[in-house]
């Protein structure tokens, strides 16, 4: 169904910088809206529930997927995340752009169910900079973080097939780049037919 809403999916490796730079675009556009995920980790600092994420039970998190309510979910450093369909659909469907944050597991399904979607990776600029993101963010043991590590090499290698790669190397030229992929895309023929419909009417364009 062509929506009159676009769909922005931004993965990368844990420490790349993705939510810090999705909020950013927040604060800038209000025409864009998060889409806040379900997941089975518990909440860390002052994250609140409905807020950055809904947080709920392995037991909860069941009975969604039985009832089909995830366009997509995936285990991520152990715990499950997902992305309520019928969340989505209501605020695209009303004209809103939805940005997500999920991994590249994620964004693939995202894209086969919504092909429009636009999928953004954002790329740490070397791994030395990477771990020393993780340790400065002091929320994870050793361990834990040679773990994501570890994952973020797995996901780095599927950046090919994203639309767009943005390096965080410096904040400022990332969110310019983010926020020049969100209007770009609201420039694109499509949404311009969508969201413009009486202009296009009244210029006989079909």
């Amino acid at each position: 169904m062509d929506y009159p809403g676009n769909i922005f999916v931004v993965a990368a490796p844990s420490g790349a910088g993705k939510s810090s730079l999705v909020n950013a675009l927040l604060e800038l556009d209000t025409r864009v809206q998060p889409s806040v995920s379900h997941t089975t980790r518990p909440p860390r600092g002052q994250e609140r529930h409905g807020r950055e994420y809904y947080f709920v039970s392995p037991q909860e998190f069941d009975s969604m997927v039985l009832a089909d309510g995830f366009v997509e979910w995936a285990f991520v450093h152990g715990q499950r995340y997902g992305t309520s369909k019928r969340a989505i659909e209501e605020r695209i469907a009303q004209g809103a752009d939805v940005i997500l944050e999920i991994d590249f597991q994620g964004a693939l399904q995202i894209k086969r169910i919504f092909t429009n979607a636009v999928l953004v990776f954002i790329l740490p600029p070397s791994w030395e900079e990477l771990r020393s993101r993780l340790e400065r963010r002091g929320e994870d043991s050793a361990e834990t973080i040679e773990l994501r590590l570890k994952n973020a090499g797995e996901e780095m290698a599927q950046v090919r097939e994203f639309d767009f790669v943005i390096i965080n190397e410096l904040f400022e030229r990332a969110l310019f780049d983010l926020k020049a992929i969100v209007h770009a895309q609201r420039l694109k023929f499509s949404a311009q037919r969508r969201t413009r419909a009486d202009t296009f009417k009244a210029l006989n364009i079909t």
